[in-house]
């Protein structure tokens, strides 16, 4: 498990280029890695460890009660979840069963190991595809100017190449620029998506799932009812059929404890945060580039906070030759330049264009 876990560090490293921002980067580092660090868990509790253990005065032998009642799942009272405990019932949920009462069954969480991974990579996707249509521009663009100290041999010739690569460019980012946009919406949607996706698995309890638990812990302590106990019950029950010696088919009543959904519902308790969370930065994110695409003057104030050493008029007079696309190129820039590094080019593309002018 160390060693399963240790593999995982590897996405921690910090990228020499950064080619996307920090909340794009929640999706598909923090949440993917989390997603993918929590199904590795359940999996070593559920196929390495003892998910499930059902009690029985009967002879049925404990393995195979165990095994049964993981396989054909466990079922709950409705009417019993909320007797008191220790005096009409042993535990929420569990209480003896009477013909036509309604049974809520409990299997989802054998799968739950499987939706986290599914998820994770739904998580992933947007990074893939962002990934596979940057194929490392940007990094080719800073080259060596993401170091503060570069030679003055170099310099001169690299800076003249680069401007006039810039400008020679400039409308032609459209491609780019979209992708962007479309990947940072993508990351929108599979959140909110995820939030009902997990809801409806989990039969209709997780988007309601974290205000609940936090609402049971103003209760009164004699008055406390556990939502966690309906969407994860760590105890239920499970009926074991047999033939008996005279041929006849005989039910055995048992109770299960089910460890493995303490573990569950401690996961399901922060997604439900985290989603929420996630969901509102990502609409942010939506409006924020929304307001890049429509608001010319503020492509200008965004990248001048960016850089403050910059020529307000240099830059001012390149973006004005710039498109939304183009800015996208010049923000990433930024990200990765040292400063002096880059109002150098600012100012030779702005010179440039001056130059242009006069002629």
């Amino acid at each position: 498990m160390d060693k399963l876990f240790g593999d995982l560090k590897s996405f921690f490293k910090t990228k020499k280029c950064t080619i996307d921002s920090f909340i794009f980067r929640l999706h598909y580092r923090f949440t993917f890695l989390a997603l993918i660090a929590f199904s590795i868990a359940v999996t070593g509790r559920q196929y390495i460890g003892d998910p499930i253990d059902c009690i029985s005065k009967d002879d049925v032998p404990t393995e195979l009660l165990d095994t049964y009642c993981w396989i054909t799942t466990t079922f709950s009272l409705k009417s019993a979840w909320r007797k008191k405990v220790g005096e009409e019932v042993p535990y929420p949920g569990v209480d003896k069963y009477v013909e036509g009462e309604e049974r809520v069954y409990h299997a989802y969480y054998q799968w739950v190991c499987f939706v986290l991974f599914f998820q994770a990579l739904l998580f992933f996707l947007p990074r893939y595809l962002w990934r596979n249509t940057e194929r490392h521009y940007i990094k080719n663009l800073v080259m060596e100017y993401n170091s503060p100290v570069v030679s003055a041999s170099s310099k001169s010739e690299t800076t003249k190449l680069l401007v006039n690569y810039l400008h020679e460019s400039t409308g032609y980012h459209t491609f780019y620029g979209t992708m962007y946009n479309i990947v940072v919406i993508m990351n929108f949607v599979n959140v909110v998506g995820q939030i009902y996706l997990v809801d409806r698995f989990l039969g209709g309890e997780f988007t309601t799932y974290g205000s609940e638990v936090l609402s049971f812990t103003e209760w009164d302590y004699t008055l406390r009812y556990d939502p966690m106990i309906k969407v994860f019950p760590r105890m239920a029950k499970c009926t074991f059929h047999r033939y008996g010696s005279s041929g006849d088919i005989m039910k055995y009543d048992a109770m299960c404890l089910i460890p493995i959904n303490i573990l569950n519902e401690k996961i399901y308790i922060f997604l439900w945060f985290w989603f929420v969370i996630l969901a509102v930065l990502s609409g942010l994110e939506v409006v924020y580039r929304l307001a890049i695409a429509f608001l010319p003057k503020f492509r200008f104030y965004v990248l001048y906070s960016k850089c403050r050493k910059v020529n307000e008029n240099d830059l001012k007079l390149v973006l004005n030759r710039c498109d939304r696309d183009d800015w996208l190129i010049l923000s990433l820039l930024c990200k990765n330049m040292a400063d002096c590094n880059y109002v150098c080019i600012i100012r030779q593309m702005a010179k440039k264009l001056r130059n242009e002018k006069d002629i």
